[in-house]
């Protein structure tokens, strides 16, 4: 990892000033380009919170008072910020990077109490349906009543066409304005039963997918070069499902087992069908559909970003009447678009707001959780650069105490040279 001075604090899209107040004009339609952070990385940084017996969060540790390890390794601390009630208190920061010659710059002014959380929404509107818009919009209401607070930088971006790319800000008008703009424009059952496949499945759906991984994975790339804050995605989507609905869209009936499809060969040697093609498919788009959420929650590991997923759609009953879709069917697709959403909050550190109609009392542990932390910074004494993924363990001296802290993080691919023409 190379190691940086930080040169400046923090741009999302074209950010010239963060509190200007003006906002860049996002590019209509799906695939619009991500926002950009323009600030550089200097330290290795852990989000840590340690807790009292009763669950209270103990704001009065100093830097002796934690070890850290590294694969094993203990490692030398060489900044710890606290962060507490949302606010930054600074109490040890790495020393600065030695002048230039020939530059003469003012001493760095430190930094006593500042705006301590940066909370980035991320919209996925290709996953979330159209008649859910009203739901969607009440809760990022709720976001920006609960959750956003005076001093905290937020900015918001989505992946479809509601078109939302919004700087970093402290304006709030911003995010009512953003609102406003918010509408779900997922694929519904019947549309992906019936729309164009390829070997790999639905492709309308592994499209969407693609565009919603490749925009969160660039803004999570970029949110690496931000030191000494917290960073929370509140990630808001319907989740993912490679091959949802297979049954229905091989064209057999409700309830009829894999095997009966025409042209099906029964194995007595496998008497559950797990070559039926059907059934290898979803095997293969498990598989494909895993790959991809382990490279998101690697390249949020390796940023130190938490990512918070929220399923808008809360407690989820049946399809829609209109929507002939199998129960048996419905119920899975359900139920793994709701694991894909556990599995990225859960290998991050964050929470999975799924299956549940109370928002208010998830947004207030997330609020919790994002307001009382410290930041320990160090770097790391593995010279192994091709030990891309390395484990972190967190430990405080004092016995009464328990702590949490991300359990790894993940060195960025060596870019390969380009090959001579």
């Amino acid at each position: 990892m190379k190691h940086q001075h930080v040169l400046t604090f923090l741009v999302l899209g074209c950010f010239c000033a963060v509190l200007s107040g003006n906002q860049a004009p996002a590019p209509p339609g799906v695939g619009q380009e991500p926002p950009d952070f323009r600030v550089a990385v200097d330290l290795v940084t852990t989000d840590v919170i340690p807790r009292d017996a009763r669950g209270q969060f103990v704001a009065d540790l100093k830097k002796d008072d934690f070890e850290v390890y590294e694969d094993g390794l203990v490692q030398d601390v060489t900044s710890v910020v606290l962060i507490h009630g949302g606010r930054v208190y600074n109490q040890v920061l790495p020393p600065p990077p030695p002048p230039q010659e020939g530059i003469i710059l003012p001493p760095t002014r430190p930094q006593n109490d500042t705006a301590g959380r940066i909370i980035v929404m991320f919209v996925d509107d290709l996953h979330m349906q159209f008649r859910d818009t009203a739901r969607i919009r009440d809760l990022f209401k709720r976001i920006g009543k609960t959750l956003i607070h005076e001093g905290d930088l937020f900015g918001i971006v989505s992946t479809g066409p509601s078109s939302l790319s919004i700087d970093l800000t402290y304006d709030r008008t911003r995010l009512d304005e953003a609102i406003k703009k918010i509408s779900g424009s997922g694929l519904k059952p019947s549309e992906i039963i019936s729309g164009p496949e390829s070997s790999q499945g639905p492709t309308e759906l592994r499209y969407r997918a693609h565009v919603a991984f490749s925009t969160v994975y660039e803004l999570l790339k970029n949110m690496e070069k931000v030191n000494n804050r917290r960073k929370a995605i509140l990630y808001v989507s319907s989740g993912y499902d490679f091959n949802p609905f297979a049954q229905a869209r091989a064209g057999l009936p409700e309830g009829s087992p894999f095997l009966s499809r025409p042209g099906a060969q029964h194995n007595p040697n496998d008497p559950l069908g797990s070559n039926d093609p059907t059934r290898q498919g979803q095997q293969f788009a498990d598989a494909d559909l895993a790959l991809e959420l382990n490279e998101v929650t690697r390249a949020a590991n390796r940023a130190n970003a938490t990512l918070y997923t929220i399923d808008p759609r809360g407690l989820v009953a049946g399809p829609d009447l209109d929507e002939e879709v199998d129960p048996q069917e419905w119920n899975k697709y359900i139920m793994r678009t709701q694991d894909s959403l556990r599995l990225m909050a859960e290998n991050t550190g964050g929470i999975a707001v799924v299956n549940s109609n109370d928002f208010d009392k998830f947004l207030k542990r997330i609020d919790n959780e994002t307001s009382d932390y410290y930041v320990l910074g160090y770097t790391s004494k593995n010279p192994d650069p091709t030990r891309r993924t390395r484990k972190i363990e967190v430990k405080v001296k004092r016995s009464d105490l328990t702590v949490w802290s991300r359990t790894s993080y993940s060195l960025r691919p060596t870019p390969q040279p380009a090959s001579p023409q």
